[in-house]
């Protein structure tokens, strides 16, 4: 395959950017065969002297690249012409093809979206890192982050969005949808995901967070009250909560009171692991705002999101572990 100059001179350049480690990062982490293989059954097939359909492999790696980047389809679409680290990434050649449209990611999206594919992707992450033992099962922590959708009524239907609402965190409204997640308590890699509007409260939530072979879970000061709610009772597993900010300044300055400041402290820096997977989806994917009307579309792509999120954090794991056991 005879390749372009511009593609010769980016091949032989000396340094790699960090679009181009990112990208390196993700392709080495991630089991594309055992994705193939899973939303392979659901993907088009050729059908008579019809145009046949852009390739399973590369319209994944697209579709990966967006999510990964927080692009539209049409973004990813031009940031494939524009940027040779997508374009190697996705396994476009120029000199011979076009980039697949952003309506044929806007299908492909759809798919994933209407068969449930994007829980199945997570799914299938989590079962990969559990099978290289990364995924433990006897704690977890739970928490949630709200997401901000637009409050404005600029639209078709002249209305915002009916399934966010409003929530207040401190002294400020947030208008949007809550994404709720339980965290293994070892790894810190999320093991579920469950959507909500954003007035729903946490602990509410908290039963559905569980995998159920927990023998512990730890909240922050949210969670306030977990174990006594119905859904909850008869369950083995021991909660282990914070206390609320005005009971731990209340604190005597005794060695009772130092003991219990000190647990709080402890379970204040197992928790932080929560934060772990929150940080990679909003910060380095850039998800900080829903870019779909309704919960469903939504809660499909933080499917995707926190799935990948999970193997950026094991794969940055295993080479700290491997650079420390080089050293």
């Amino acid at each position: 395959m005879q390749k372009s100059f511009s593609d010769l001179e980016y091949a032989a350049k000396k340094e790699l950017t960090r679009r181009d480690r990112f990208l390196a990062e993700i392709d080495k982490v991630t089991p594309w065969s055992q994705l193939h293989q899973m939303i392979e059954p659901f993907y088009p097939k050729v059908v008579g002297a019809g145009r046949p359909p852009v390739g399973l492999a590369r319209m994944l790696r697209m579709y990966v690249a967006q999510q990964c980047f927080g692009l539209s389809d049409e973004g990813i679409e031009d940031a494939i012409y524009d940027s040779q680290a997508i374009r190697g990434f996705v396994g476009i050649d120029l000199n011979r093809e076009s980039a697949p449209d952003a309506t044929t990611l806007l299908k492909f999206r759809r798919l994933l979206e209407k068969n449930e594919l994007t829980r199945k992707i997570f799914d299938t992450i989590n079962g990969h890192l559990a099978e290289k033992g990364l995924i433990m099962r006897e704690g977890t922590i739970v928490d949630a982050t709200l997401i901000a959708a637009s409050p404005s009524t600029k639209n078709k239907d002249k209305k915002r969005d009916a399934e966010m609402h409003q929530s207040k965190k401190g002294n400020d409204w947030h208008f949007g949808l809550k994404a709720h997640i339980g965290v293994d308590a070892t790894s810190g890699l999320t093991h579920t995901v469950v959507v909500t509007a954003g007035n729903v409260s946490d602990v509410t939530q908290a039963h559905a967070l569980l995998h159920g072979d927990e023998v512990a879970a730890l909240g922050d000061a949210g969670y306030q009250g977990v174990e006594k709610r119905e859904e909850n009772q008869g369950k083995a597993v021991t909660w282990h909560v914070a206390m609320k900010r005005s009971k731990r300044k209340a604190l005597p300055n005794n060695k009772l009171g130092r003991r219990m400041e000190k647990l709080e402290h402890l379970k204040a820096s197992v928790r932080a692991k929560v934060e772990h997977p929150f940080h990679v989806v909003k910060n380095l994917f850039r998800h900080r705002k829903v870019r779909y009307r309704g919960l469903a579309k939504n809660t499909a792509q933080l499917f995707t999101l926190f799935g990948f999120a999970n193997l950026l954090l094991a794969g940055r794991r295993f080479t700290i572990s491997e650079s420390r056991v080089a050293s």
